[in-house]
């Protein structure tokens, strides 16, 4: 059964996500402080989603998702966020998480977004191992690893997810509306400003000089395009 941690310190929101969760079939685990997450995420290293709320008593949820992409790149994370709390998206999504969602939610769409993160988390499991080669840039698709000039860099699911993308399409402007049915699934009915924001993130790990991208270019009006 598929593990889901959920990180909120209010007991009815935290009920209310956990009875819904296990309809659906996921094996839930609770925490009501950071603290608390953090260890039941050593206890469990099988959890495969975290869903973290912003506002807690001890440790925030921008610094749980912080010390969770410390250690590991491969959990799905999602932000639970105040709806009038514009920074807090792009916060979140900076500090690595995949995914947001505003309260209040539906049951059905918080459930939709963790389906989304756990197809993207085993959906690329090849039989075989497929190398895609550019510039610095060697991806093993089947280990889900990218290395610039012979050395790793550590990305999530959807920066890896994205990079792809790119590397599958060299020279081709690529829209965000591209990018977002591609990663995040034609279902997936949140702003196009995650590309954005996670764009941003890729540019400050794979680039030369971040404020002047050689490999993710803009294309002004449209998207981005991967060029080496």
């Amino acid at each position: 059964m598929k593990k889901v941690l959920i990180l909120e310190d209010e007991i009815n929101i935290r009920s209310f996500v956990v009875i819904n969760l296990r309809r659906a079939g996921y094996e839930v685990i609770e925490a009501g402080t950071g603290q608390e997450a953090l260890d039941k995420l050593r206890e469990t290293p099988d959890i495969g989603v975290a869903i973290l709320d912003i506002m807690l008593p001890d440790i925030d949820g921008f610094e749980v998702c912080r010390r969770i992409r410390a250690t590991s790149k491969q959990i799905g994370v999602i932000m639970l966020t105040a709806r009038t709390q514009e920074m807090d998206k792009v916060t979140g999504l900076m500090t690595g998480a995949d995914d947001y969602v505003t309260k209040p939610f539906s049951p059905a769409e918080l459930t939709a977004r963790i389906d989304a993160l756990f197809r993207r988390i085993g959906g690329d499991n090849t039989a075989n191992s497929e190398m895609l080669s550019q510039g610095p840039f060697v991806m093993n698709t089947r280990n889900h690893t990218l290395e610039k000039n012979g050395s790793r860099i550590k990305l999530t699911q959807v920066e890896y997810s994205i990079l792809k993308l790119f590397m599958q399409n060299p020279g081709r402007a690529l829209s965000r509306e591209d990018i977002l049915d591609a990663v995040w699934g034609r279902d997936y009915d949140g702003e196009l400003k995650i590309v954005d924001v996670n764009i941003r993130r890729l540019r400050i790990k794979i680039e030369d000089d971040a404020t002047s991208p050689t490999y993710i270019t803009t294309v002004w009006g449209f998207g981005y395009k991967w060029g080496i």
